[in-house]
C-alpha cells in the first residue's frame, strides 16, 4: 500500500514538485488567516459597503495595472527567484501594517494602501508561481499536480486559515498578520530548496531581449489567435464579474443579513473548503470517467444555482450547506480550467498567457466587487446575489456550446508556435 506522501505527491513527479507543493501550502496558511482577518479589520473601521468592497478591490486592482508586465517578466527571468523575491516583499508590507496596528495609528486609508501594496507583490508571486508546475512535471501529470496544489489551497487557505484568522483577530488585531509574515517567510525558504532552477527558454538566450511591451504584445497576439484559450479566458472574466459582485460584501451579508457574527463568517469559508476537500478525493475518479466538457458545464450550472440560493436564504445553516457545494464545484472548475490552459500553451508563453488569464480573473473581481458594493448600498445586501444569478445564467447560455471546442483543442507545439510567429507580417520599423 503506498504511503501518504506517495499519495499526495507521487515520487514520479520529482523532489522539486514536493518543494513547490510544500511552499505553496505554507504560503496558503498565511493567506487563509488573512482571508478572514483582513475583511474583519476593515469592517471594524467602517460599516460602508463601498469601503468594505474597496478593501478587496485595492488588493486585486494591481492585476489590472501590473499583471501583463508580471507575465512578461516571468517569461524573462528565473521564475523561482521571482517568487522568492515577491514573497519577501509581501512580508515587508505586512510588517508595516503590524507596526501601525501595534502603535494604534492604523486607519481605513492605511489599510487600503497596504492592501494595494500587498496585492502588487502578490501579482508577481501568483504569475511566476503558476508557470513552475508545467516546467516540473509531464503534461499527463498536470491534472494531478494542479489538483494537489488546489487541495493545499483549500485545506490551508479556505479550511484551516480563516477560522484561525478570525480567532486570532478576536485576540488582537495584529496577531493574524504576524502569523502570516511567518508563513510567507517559511514559504520562501521551502521554495529555495528546489534542486534546480527552472529557466524559461527565452531567458536562457544570450542575445539582447526585446522591450517588455514587445513581449506582452507577443503573448496577447498568440492568445487572440488561439480561439480555445481565448474563449476560456473570456468565460473566466465574465463569471468572475458575477461571482465577485456579492462576494465583495460577503462579510456584511454574513454578519448583518444572516446574523452569523465574525466566527460564523469564517465558518462560511470553512464550509467551502470542506466541500473542496471532498472534491479532491473524487477528482481522480471524475477525471477518468467524466469528460472535462461535461464537468465544466455542470460546474457552471451549479454556479448559477448557487447565486439564486444565496439570494433566497436568510438562514445561517442553509448558507453553510450552499458554501459546501460551492467549494466542491469550485475546486473542480479551478483544476480543470488551469490544466486545460497549461496543456495548450507553449512553455515560453506560460507566464504571459497566465498573466492575461489572471488579469481576467482579478479584473472581473474588481469590476464585480465595485458593482456589488454600489448595488448593496442602494438595494440591500441580497441584491448583488440577484445580479449575479441573472448575469451568470445569461453567460452560461452563451458559452454552453464553445466549451466542447475548448476541451477538444490540441496543444500547439513549440515548433508550430515559432512557425506561426515567423509567418506573421514583419514590421517596417528599424
Amino acid at each position: 500500500m503506498p504511503s501518504l506522501g506517495e499519495l499526495i505527491a507521487p515520487r514520479r513527479m520529482g523532489r522539486d514538485f514536493r518543494w513547490l507543493l510544500a511552499s505553496s501550502w505554507t504560503s496558503n496558511v498565511g493567506d487563509g488567516v488573512a482571508l478572514a482577518a483582513a475583511p474583519l479589520l476593515i469592517a471594524s473601521m467602517t460599516s460602508s459597503p463601498i469601503l468594505v468592497a474597496a478593501g478587496a478591490i485595492m488588493q486585486f486592482l494591481p492585476w489590472l495595472l501590473f499583471g501583463l508586465h508580471a507575465g512578461a517578466i516571468a517569461d524573462r527571468f528565473d521564475r523561482r527567484r521571482l517568487v522568492m523575491f515577491a514573497n519577501a516583499a509581501r512580508a515587508v508590507v505586512l510588517a508595516g501594517l503590524c507596526a501601525f496596528l501595534l502603535t494604534g495609528t492604523a486607519n481605513i486609508w492605511i489599510v487600503l494602501a497596504v492592501a494595494f501594496l500587498y496585492g502588487t507583490a502578490e501579482v508577481f508571486v501568483d504569475t511566476a508561481g503558476s508557470t513552475l508546475l508545467p516546467m516540473l512535471v509531464k503534461p499527463a501529470d498536470l491534472g494531478i499536480g494542479n489538483a494537489r496544489l488546489q487541495a493545499g489551497y483549500l485545506v490551508a487557505n479556505q479550511f484551516a486559515g480563516p477560522p484561525l484568522g478570525a480567532f486570532l483577530f478576536a485576540a488582537g488585531t495584529a496577531w493574524p498578520f504576524l502569523l502570516e509574515i511567518l508563513c510567507v517567510l517559511l514559504a520562501v525558504v521551502l521554495i529555495s530548496r528546489m534542486a534546480r532552477t527552472p529557466v524559461p527558454p527565452r531567458a536562457a538566450d544570450d542575445g539582447a531581449k526585446p522591450h517588455v511591451h514587445t513581449d506582452i504584445a507577443e503573448g496577447l497576439r498568440w492568445l487572440w489567435q488561439n480561439p480555445p484559450v481565448r474563449m476560456l479566458v473570456l468565460i473566466i472574466l465574465v463569471f468572475n464579474v458575477t461571482w465577485a459582485a456579492p462576494w465583495g460584501v460577503l462579510v456584511l451579508y454574513a454578519t448583518e443579513h444572516l446574523n452569523m457574527g465574525a466566527v460564523g463568517y469564517g465558518a462560511l469559508t470553512t464550509a467551502s473548503a470542506a466541500g473542496g476537500i471532498l472534491a479532491t478525493l473524487c477528482f481522480g475518479w471524475l477525471e477518468r470517467h467524466v469528460s472535462f466538457a461535461t464537468l465544466m458545464r455542470v460546474v457552471l450550472s451549479l454556479e448559477v444555482l448557487m447565486h439564486l440560493a444565496f439570494a433566497l436564504t436568510s438562514t445561517g445553516w442553509v448558507a453553510l450547506v450552499i458554501m459546501f457545494v460551492f467549494g466542491a464545484y469550485a475546486f473542480i472548475w479551478g483544476t480543470i480550467s488551469t490544466t486545460v490552459r497549461q496543456r495548450l500553451v507553449p512553455p515560453e508563453l506560460q507566464g504571459r498567457v497566465a498573466s492575461v488569464n489572471m488579469v481576467g480573473v482579478f479584473g472581473g473581481m474588481v469590476i464585480g466587487q465595485a458593482l456589488g458594493g454600489v448595488i448593496a448600498q442602494f438595494w440591500g445586501l441580497t441584491a448583488p446575489w440577484w445580479f449575479a444569478f441573472v448575469g451568470a445564467a445569461l453567460t452560461l447560455l452563451f458559452v454552453w456550446k464553445p466549451i466542447s471546442q475548448i476541451v477538444s483543442a490540441k496543444p500547439v507545439s513549440d515548433t508550430q508556435a515559432i512557425e506561426t510567429q515567423s509567418n506573421e507580417p514583419q514590421s517596417n520599423e528599424p
